[in-house]
This record gives C-alpha cells, structure tokens and sequence, in this order.
C-alpha cells in the first residue's frame, strides 16, 4: 500500500520558496538539534536562546520532545522502535519548518547515534546543528525536575534513558556545552559559536 502511495506523489513545486523566504528574513534557516541526558537543560537552554533569537526579529519555533510527544507522537511508546520513528516525525516536521524559513530549535533526548544521523539526513547535514549538552547523570538526577528518575529508581517506568536504557554520546557534535558550568556561561557559549559559524548575525548574549 505504501508503494503504491509513493507511485503516485508528485513533488508539487511553489514559486514562494525557502530562499525567498530566506531573502525576506534577512537570514537563513536552520535546525538547531539539542541532545543530551533528561535533566541536561535541553529544555532550558532551548527556552533561552529563542527569547534571544526572537528579541532580534528571528523566526523561531521550539520542538519539544514532551511536547511533541503530547500529539504528533502520543501513539508512540518508548521502545527502540518507536523511538526512532518519533524522531523521524521530528526530523519531517523540523524539515518543513525548515523550508518555510524558521530557526528551529530542538529539543529531544534522542539517544541513539543512528537516530541523529537519520535525523541530519533527513534534515540535511548543512542546515542540521548538532548541540550536545554533557550534564552527567548524577546532576541530572539531582535536579529531577519532572521527578522522573525518582520513578525510574522505582521501577515505576522502564527504559528511561540513563538509567536502564542507553545514552550514546554524540562525539563530535557541532557545538558542545558542559553540563558542569553556569547556565549563563553555558548560553554565551553557545551565542558565541552560533556566530562564529554564521548561523547568527549577533554574537552577545543579551
């Protein structure tokens, strides 16, 4: 049924398309990818730098995992399986968004290696933005801000990440940002390279 399907689509063409929308802005699109442990500050930091972004007329939109997973992906569950075709909805969501000229930040655990070069793939290597944020687990758990790993230390939930399910560690993601140091510094971090690599036209943290 799904060949048949793809059979008959046809790629059907717009005039108004990304670059325009691109030449509009005044900036390019791209899809910032936070990955990193729950309780990493994925989510915060993610928060931040599209006040940011906004505050100087960028076009932005935040996916996040939970939120995501609210909707789009409510018929998912947590297994490997599914994991990867939440970040394959993710990644196709992210994409269009791409192509209508907006920053799109997101901010997802993804765990697994395979599943974030899917995603680039998907996406695209030059418009994909790997950020990992390398908070160790102990950090992480103390701060337990949806009282997860409380849980998962119950056996009240199953494959959570970290802890009875695996974390593979990006290892040369785009930018890197430690874990261990101040949220503030952590964000003009990233302010920094977001500029360097002319993803950005501004490069103070304000």
């Amino acid at each position: 049924m799904n060949n048949n399907f793809s059979n008959n689509v046809v790629f059907q063409k717009y005039d108004i398309n990304r670059i325009i929308r691109e030449t509009k802005n005044g900036y390019k699109s791209k899809v910032i990818w936070f990955t990193g442990i729950s309780g990493s500050g994925k989510s915060t930091i993610s928060n931040i730098l599209e006040k940011i972004l906004f505050k100087h007329n960028i076009n932005t939109y935040v996916l996040d995992g939970d939120n995501v997973r609210s909707g789009l992906c409510s018929d998912l569950t947590f297994s490997s399986c599914d994991r990867n075709e939440n970040i394959r909805r993710i990644s196709e969501v992210s994409k269009l968004m791409l192509d209508a000229g907006i920053m799109v930040l997101v901010s997802v655990i993804s765990p697994y290696k395979q599943q974030r070069l899917i995603a680039s793939k998907i996406i695209g290597k030059d418009n994909f933005i790997e950020v990992f944020i390398d908070t160790p687990i102990n950090i992480c758990e103390d701060r337990d801000p949806k009282g997860l790993y409380k849980k998962s230390r119950a056996n009240e939930i199953c494959n959570f990440t970290g802890i009875n399910s695996v974390y593979e560690a990006p290892e040369k993601p785009d930018i890197y940002l430690d874990g261990t140091i101040s949220l503030e510094e952590n964000v003009k971090n990233l302010i920094q390279q977001l500029y360097i690599n002319n993803i950005i036209f501004f490069s103070t943290y304000s």
